[in-house]
């Protein structure tokens, strides 16, 4: 036998023999600690009654219960600490200089579970811009009213004058007249939506950041990413499809309806029609598109971050001597961040649900308002008064769509990002 070979048999040998007698010292050691342990139980059972041992298993558990709350609250300010909500406040201060909002206070509500406050302040906020809306648009709705009575006088009192091509005059004057302050409303009103959806684009493009970052701390990298790239195309397809499209398109509308009016002669209203039934194809099929691809996502990608996820905790659990504590640090962890991500989430739904809001509950006043003038005055006025105000109520009713999908759209993504992560 050659000496590598008696080395190694000899170096075999001396590691079986310090593994074995390693192993027994061990066992001994268990076993010395475990006898004092069922001694000194049983020397306390045999002194304590059974009101000591309860009251002090009820300490015990209090004890924990406060330790575990503390470890979440610093493990909740640590994560929070990550967060740059700068960018979010300044573009608050510039949507809402009348409200003193902070998006940090509304993700503290909904975090700590103190909602009252957020619910008044929507409240009060959407309240207070219906009623401005409806104390500003009343005196339109005078204006209609009195034209289209005095549009009736000519009209119906034709032949009081010696010559019709006077009253036909008139009305036309007056039609014009009616025109311009339908069409003067409805543009201002329009600027207004384009101005919300704008400002709608541009918080949603500062809340990914943080939004996104709080969904990869609470699932995974690969769950932010998919989200986050769906968030960039709803940016991308409400500037390009539903402000630069489809606005304008609705403005079209109206104008074909208010000009189709002026003879008397539906010779416009087919091609109206088409304009209506485009728009709205177009936002139920961004709708729908939108609604499948976050399906397809909330169900693949969370699965695979869970799977990632499960296999680093049960590795971490299966480590000697630090498995327990690690697990229970993960669960902790992981739990702090899907509750920071859900307030996240829903502050920020909330300052959208507000956004979108004010235009839909104002755009559709103004059609609630315009169909009622159009009711008022079917009886006395000409039908093409009653076709004009009611055609402008339509356009009102589109933009209400319009903005209400747009809503939705975002929503809709942060809802299922939430759903699907928690």
């Amino acid at each position: 036998m050659s000496g590598r070979s008696r080395q190694f048999l000899f170096l075999l040998a001396l590691v079986l023999l310090v593994f074995g007698l390693g192993t027994r010292i061990v066992r001994a050691e268990e076993a010395g600690t475990t006898g004092q342990i069922e001694s000194a139980g049983q020397e306390g059972n045999a002194v304590q009654t059974p009101e000591e041992n309860t009251a002090q298993n009820a300490d015990s558990d209090v004890v924990q219960n406060t330790d575990s709350d503390v470890v979440q609250e610093q493990m909740q300010d640590a994560i929070l600490s990550e967060f740059d909500f700068d960018e979010i406040e300044n573009s608050l201060r510039e949507m809402f200089p009348e409200e003193r909002v902070t998006f940090t206070d509304v993700a503290s509500s909904f975090i700590s579970g103190d909602l009252e406050q957020t619910g008044s302040l929507l409240v009060d906020f959407l309240s207070d811009q219906v009623s401005y809306e409806f104390r500003y648009n009343r005196h339109n709705l005078v204006y209609i009213l009195l034209i289209a009575l005095v549009a009736a006088v000519f009209t119906n009192f034709a032949g009081a004058f010696q010559s019709r091509q006077i009253s036909e005059i008139s009305f036309y004057i007056l039609y014009m007249l009616l025109i311009t302050l339908c069409l003067s409303s409805f543009r201002a009103a329009m600027q207004g939506l384009e101005g919300r959806l704008d400002m709608l684009t541009d918080f949603m493009r500062v809340l990914c950041p943080a939004y996104f970052l709080a969904v990869a701390f609470a699932s995974g990298s690969m769950t932010s990413m998919f989200f986050y790239n769906m968030i960039l195309f709803l940016i991308y397809a409400v500037e390009l499809i539903m402000i630069r499209f489809l606005l304008p398109v609705i403005n079209i509308y109206i104008m074909v309806r208010v000009m189709g009016s002026l003879t008397g002669e539906d010779f416009l209203s087919e091609f109206a029609d088409l304009i209506k039934k485009t728009a709205v194809w177009c936002m139920r099929a961004l709708l729908a598109g939108v609604i499948g691809v976050n399906v397809v996502q909330g169900l693949l990608a969370p699965a695979i971050d869970s799977l990632k996820r499960s296999a680093l905790t049960r590795t971490a659990e299966s480590l000697p001597w630090v498995g327990n504590v690690l697990g229970g640090t993960a669960e902790i962890f992981l739990g702090t961040a899907v509750l920071i991500k859900n307030g996240i989430g829903m502050a920020g739904a909330v300052i959208a649900v507000m956004i979108c809001a004010v235009p839909i509950l104002q755009m559709a006043l103004m059609a609630l308002m315009y169909k009622l003038a159009a009711a008022l005055v079917q009886p006395v006025s000409d039908k093409r008064i009653t076709a004009c105000i009611s055609g402008v109520s339509e356009g009102y009713e589109l933009m209400v769509r319009a903005a209400f999908t747009v809503g939705v759209l975002f929503l809709l993504t942060i809802g299922v990002a939430a759903a699907s992560t928690s």
